[in-house]
């Protein structure tokens, strides 16, 4: 069976199930509510994980609240109207806040008073997943997915261009070198100097992905991680790996500019086989997977000679979703079993069989239902190591401010109006200033 007609039978749950937030409810019903954001096929996913809990508890009814906008800032307005839903999907860049603010209950209140899931949940986690949840102390939300970013490939595009496979493994890195040779190989003009195929491609943010290729050059973007005061920004290996990422685009011409993306989909040029690499997280599987004639596989990120000094493997961000509690919900031990079923066990087999997302624990990556839903990869270390040798974002409750300053200073460097030392003057001090609440 191809994967495509695989998974189109897949998912056999509609987003139609999901209820929109009703005007007047004040959250007095008998329901437990769930507040999440999610494309129509992710939605089908946890449709199944709610559909199972209700089995699993009949005395138990789930209203789902679909998120649209910005999630961030409808959480923010139910909880100050004195409606937050009883179970809320967290960000790793954004849960500091709210948990700073009180809105979220730390679970650790709830884990020592059930010392068996405590012990099981703890054995079963993967370390840094389960770690970035934990702020000042309290542990705010359970990791339901791992969205770290890494590279989807063309076999096809590689064979036919005698380019060699790239890696399999987390820990047999290619270099930046050996990266921009394959993308080189792999980038195809006609006559008029119009390209044709891209080597690389990018489906994520770029500001975040060149930091990550930061990240790839040894030098993670904080220590610590946790209420850092200062970013990387100023390092220059860091600065370095944003640098490589930067002129891959604007020197070597080997991936599109700023201005070519205003235009074009990125994810359409991968999906249609005009881009050999495409970087981006298992988020878009589902998208490829149903894309016409497309057979492709994953491969692990490129390292720079920074990494290669220190004996670094290659890394991913950990980018990563919880399940978090209303430190003010009224429905606390309905809420907690059904934050204990979906991320724990059962809930992230369930997780691993759609194909949808990468579980968090260790025996759901291993179970063979999620490598049942990824027939057509062959590296699947990729998938099942990337939590593992992952990296996250620094955990700051001033997270949104460090994004809005980055955003706009590493835009130029992007473009390649501005070299990336000049982040060390432009961008750092005032990261600082915000990291020091000044």
């Amino acid at each position: 069976m191809r994967r495509r007609t695989f998974l189109r039978g897949a998912t056999a749950l509609s987003a139609a199930a999901l209820a929109p937030w009703p005007p007047g409810c004040t959250g007095d019903d008998d329901a437990l509510t769930f507040f999440f954001a999610a494309n129509p096929e992710e939605a089908d996913a946890r449709m199944r994980v709610v559909s199972a809990f209700e089995r699993a508890h009949p005395d138990i009814r789930v209203r789902t609240i679909l998120a649209g906008g910005d999630p961030t800032q409808q959480m923010s307005t139910f909880c100050a109207g004195g409606k937050c839903p009883d179970v809320l999907m967290a960000w790793e860049f954004n849960y500091a806040g709210l948990a700073d603010r009180g809105v979220l209950l730390d679970l650790n209140t709830l884990l020592a008073k059930d010392p068996e899931f405590a012990a099981t949940l703890h054995a079963d986690s993967i370390g840094p997943l389960y770690e970035t949840f934990g702020f000042n102390g309290g542990q705010y939300a359970f990791p339901e997915q791992w969205s770290g970013a890494f590279l989807f490939f063309n076999p096809a595009l590689f064979a036919e261009a005698g380019a060699p496979p790239p890696p399999g493994r987390w820990d047999t890195p290619w270099t930046f070198d050996q990266f921009l040779d394959t993308a080189t190989a792999l980038t195809r003009r006609d006559v008029t100097g119009r390209v044709t195929q891209w080597g690389f491609v990018d489906t994520w943010s770029p500001p975040y992905s060149a930091a990550l290729f930061g990240m790839n050059n040894g030098v993670p973007w904080a220590v610590p991680r946790f209420n850092p005061t200062h970013l990387n920004f100023d390092d220059d290996d860091f600065l370095a790996g944003i640098q490589f990422y930067a002129d891959l685009s604007n020197v070597h011409r080997v991936a599109p500019a700023a201005s070519d993306t205003q235009s074009i989909s990125t994810m359409g040029l991968f999906a249609s086989g005009n881009a050999a690499m495409a970087l981006g997280g298992h988020w878009r599987y589902q998208t490829f997977a149903q894309a016409e004639n497309l057979e492709f596989d994953v491969t692990i990120l490129p390292t720079g000679p920074g990494a290669a000094a220190k004996g670094m493997s290659a890394r991913s961000a950990i980018g990563s979703t919880g399940l978090a509690i209303a430190a003010d919900s009224r429905r606390r031990q309905q809420a907690w079993d059904f934050v204990r079923f979906a991320a724990g066990p059962v809930g992230q087999a369930l997780i691993g069989q759609t194909g949808l997302f990468v579980p968090v624990l260790k025996s759901a990556i291993a179970a063979p239902g999620f490598a049942a839903a990824h027939t057509g990869i062959a590296n699947m270390a990729v998938l099942t190591g990337g939590p593992s040798h992952s990296e996250g974002l620094p955990i700051s409750p001033d997270w949104q401010r460090v994004h809005a300053l980055m955003d706009r200073a590493i835009g130029p460097v992007l473009r390649g109006k501005r070299p990336a030392e000049t982040l060390k003057a432009g961008l750092t001090p005032q990261i600082d200033e915000v990291l020091a609440g000044v």
